[in-house]
């Protein structure tokens, strides 16, 4: 049985169960969320690669798409507003919006 390249087969999990690419959009915004910026833009970009792809996300963002790919990658820095960006049109690819709801927890109880 071959073996299929990680984005290849993200993007088919993807097109066989949408609920698939909603949950790891949402997994890149809660990481993200929660601090852990290189999960969260490593998250981002197997989204991207998993459903409209980086020549799209260009278009819609008006961005290059090899500058978007530097953004979301392993030494990528993007701005807050690109960062907001991306995640906005890419919850809006999926036919959804983003809403926060902060939940306490025992170590945010301890600082």
């Amino acid at each position: 049985m071959p073996i299929r390249p990680y984005d290849e087969a993200l993007k088919a999990v993807a097109t066989r169960k949408p609920e698939f690419a909603r949950h790891l959009l949402e997994d890149a915004a809660n990481t993200l969320l929660s601090g852990e910026t290189d999960e969260g833009r490593a998250l981002l970009r197997a989204h991207v690669n998993a459903t409209i792809g980086f020549e799209e996300l260009g278009r819609r963002t008006g961005k290059n798409p090899k500058s978007l790919m530097r953004m979301l990658g392993p030494d990528g820095s993007p701005t807050a507003v690109n960062l907001l960006d991306i995640m906005t049109r890419l919850a809006h690819s999926e036919g959804a919006a983003f809403q926060v709801e902060r939940v306490q927890t025992t170590e945010a109880a301890k600082i």
